[in-house]
């Protein structure tokens, strides 16, 4: 298999949903035979590695994150007919720009450029792409980070970023989860059943 059939990707600020779709989308599918890869996480491990993160993010960490996100699903895409990622490259550029208007701090006009090169290309790559709707009624998780201004920072760039990238980029809100899972769902069966023989 040279790519995968599907890539479903979510994006949007921490605690707004995201991992919860995704593990809703895969039970939905797990009965459909198909081989399906979950990506992303991938700030928790750059912060392992010892990249700054949320509030200091870098362009060094953002990238790293990118060259992750890129890495697995590449790695995926060799064995699986669905990937799932958490987190696409469009989600670190977002919260870069976040982490540098609350912080005070800028970027050079060229790294700048190469990461929105970046995401721009690349984001085409998934058959559907999801925002999230920042619901500030719901309480941060347990361990994620309760800086409520960076929070909200960061949604608002993802969201600008999305409408300027993917403009048709499904919304998930607080109220239709259970109804844009469906809906995904059957993209994912539209999109097989248009590419695999009958």
């Amino acid at each position: 298999m040279i790519s995968p059939l599907v890539k479903i990707a979510i994006t949007g600020t921490h605690s707004s949903g995201k991992t919860t779709f995704l593990e809703r989308l895969k039970q939905e599918l797990e009965g459909e035979g198909l081989r399906i890869h979950s990506i992303g996480d991938f700030a928790r491990r750059a912060k392992d590695l010892g990249f700054p993160i949320l509030k200091k993010h870098t362009y060094e960490s953002t990238l790293w994150i990118m060259a992750e996100c890129l890495r697995c699903e590449a790695e995926a895409s060799l064995q699986s007919d669905l990937i799932l990622v958490d987190r696409p490259v469009i989600d670190a550029l977002g919260y870069l720009q976040a982490a540098l208007q609350v912080s005070g701090r800028t970027l050079d006009s060229r790294r700048s450029k190469e990461l929105m090169t970046i995401a721009t290309a690349h984001t085409p790559d998934y058959d559907v792409l999801i925002r999230t709707a920042l619901d500030s009624n719901i309480e941060v998780g347990a361990g994620r980070d309760l800086d409520g201004e960076f929070r909200m920072a960061a949604a608002t760039a993802i969201e600008r970023l999305v409408s300027q990238i993917e403009p048709n980029a499904l919304i998930l809100t607080s109220a239709n989860g259970k109804e844009l899972v469906q809906r995904v769902v059957e993209i994912v069966r539209s999109r097989l059943t248009a590419v695999r023989p009958q």
